[in-house]
């Protein structure tokens, strides 16, 4: 990895480490998901620092290069992403059903 390379990763590793913090400060982004993203951007960091890192987990998978490894766990990362966020879009829907059918039967009930 050139230094430029390294320099950009850790920048952004960096950056999304920041943009987290200023996000729960703001209160834009809940405490329970913040700690997801802020593991992401320490993550960036740690394997930009210790590259050797990314190569042995890239032969230890068995791919040709590392950015194939970052590739495969980037995509993993947001399967699991998208798979939480659908057991809570479940949840909140039964939620909102079981209001809206309380609410229908105190209106009856009036």
């Amino acid at each position: 990895m050139t230094i430029q390379q390294k320099l950009f990763a850790l920048i952004i590793g960096a950056g999304v480490f920041l943009i987290i913090l200023e996000m729960v400060r703001r209160r834009r982004l809940a405490e329970e998901y913040s700690f997801l993203w802020l593991a992401t951007g320490l993550g960036i960091v740690v394997l930009v620092l210790w590259y050797d890192i990314l190569e042995r987990l890239t032969r230890f998978i068995g791919a040709v290069n590392p950015t194939t490894t970052l590739f495969i766990f980037g995509f993993i990362f947001l399967i699991l992403i998208n798979l939480h966020y659908s057991v809570k879009i479940t949840k909140l829907t039964a939620q909102v059903k079981d209001l809206a059918q309380k609410l229908a039967i105190y209106e009856k009930e009036k």
